[in-house]
């Protein structure tokens, strides 16, 4: 049994992929997902699983360089949420994580050169992200 907390197969697997600066996204259940990008749907429904959860499994095993949110996810209370849990993943990494805003539309655009797109049942208008793969040396 994985000693880490993501048990998803298929998510594990996607980052186990991963090189430096490739990007994954997690997403609200509203986001369109383009064709051509992989997607991991774990949405049951309504709010689960949260975006915030599905964000805590996934940092559990990917290292974050950079990160891409929407200018309009600010309005949000999970915004505030979320820019706490970049501080302490900081802190756990030793490594400032570089955080990037970019318009809604610009943000849709940037998912179809990412690795996959793993949709939530966040139900929080703009509760997308794309995390940045790092490095660990």
């Amino acid at each position: 049994m994985k000693k880490t907390a993501l048990l998803n197969s298929e998510l594990s697997y996607e980052i186990s992929k991963m090189g430096h600066t490739d990007g994954l996204v997690i997403c609200d259940s509203g986001l369109p997902i383009p064709q051509t990008t992989k997607r991991i749907d774990l949405a049951v429904i309504s709010n689960l699983p949260r975006f915030i959860d599905v964000f805590d499994a996934i940092v559990s095993e990917l290292y974050i360089e950079e990160v891409v949110i929407a200018q309009e996810f600010k309005d949000t209370n999970l915004y505030l949420v979320l820019l706490e849990k970049l501080a302490v993943l900081e802190k756990v990494q030793e490594n400032k994580i570089t955080v990037q805003y970019v318009a809604h539309q610009e943000f849709k655009t940037l998912t179809e050169n990412t690795k996959c797109i793993v949709r939530t049942g966040e139900c929080t208008p703009y509760a997308n992200i794309i995390l940045r793969s790092g490095v660990m040396f």
